[in-house]
């Protein structure tokens, strides 16, 4: 294997390890992006999206130089030619094999850094919606506690209209309670609205999840293939080697 094919391969492991570190069940998102939050990330960021996009220009180009190799030496003027020397035979085949072999090291290798954008994505926007959940549900808690206590304020009130004397009373009592009726509609409007927000934030935290899963699912079988086609590959170097 080549020098460059050798640093292809090596970064298609690293991306390998790097995935499994992420899908680790353990680790929270909310973890995930503290992690997403240190110092190094913020110095890395500004030249991110130029290192993902030129790391993808860099792997496509291999590809299609592997498809363009497997091409040449799956032909049939290829074939043709080693029928007449049983020696050049065995090279082609080699020469194909090896072929085969980069196309399929850069073609998941491509696949697995654009799926490594796309999981790190989610686990950022995942720990952005928990974390906006809670804090809704939170203020829903706390408007709801306020809540309760106007109407007991509200319900003292009456049992205070009731046992009052005298007209002066009576109007100071009822002015009250109409702040009070004015408030605890207030925190009424207010709740609602935090109600929706965090059943919103719910769905969407869900969503989230699903489309995290789905990728897990499609990552676990593409390694599966992975490994198929790398226990062929040394299988067929086992038979040439005999």
């Amino acid at each position: 294997m080549t020098l460059q094919w050798t640093v292809v391969a090596t970064f298609l492991y690293i991306e390998i390890g790097v995935l499994l570190i992420l899908c680790l069940p353990f680790i929270s998102a909310q973890r995930w992006l503290k992690i997403f939050k240190f110092r190094i990330w913020g110095r890395v960021a500004p030249y991110w999206n130029k290192g993902f996009l030129t790391m993808i220009v860099v792997l496509i180009v291999l590809f299609l130089d592997a498809v363009r190799e497997v091409r040449k030496y799956s032909g049939t003027d290829a074939n043709k030619d080693a029928k007449l020397n049983p020696n050049m035979f065995d090279h082609l085949h080699m020469k194909l094999f090896r072929s085969q072999r980069n196309l399929y090291i850069s073609g998941f290798s491509l696949f697995l850094w654009l799926t490594l954008r796309r999981v790190v994505t989610l686990i950022t926007q995942l720990a952005t919606a928990q974390g906006t959940s809670d804090a809704l549900q939170t203020q829903a808690e706390n408007t709801n506690a306020a809540a309760k206590k106007y109407m007991e304020d509200n319900e003292r009130l009456k049992s205070a209209l009731k046992k009052g004397k005298g007209n002066e009373g009576e109007n100071i009592v009822e002015d009250e309670r109409n702040k009070l009726k004015e408030e605890i509609e207030k925190l009424k409007d207010e709740l609602k609205k935090t109600s929706e927000a965090l059943t919103k934030s719910k769905n969407e935290v869900e969503a989230v999840k699903k489309q995290s899963d789905g990728l897990s699912r499609e990552y676990d079988r593409l390694l599966q293939e992975h490994e198929k086609i790398q226990n062929l590959a040394e299988a067929k170097n086992d038979k040439k080697d005999h």
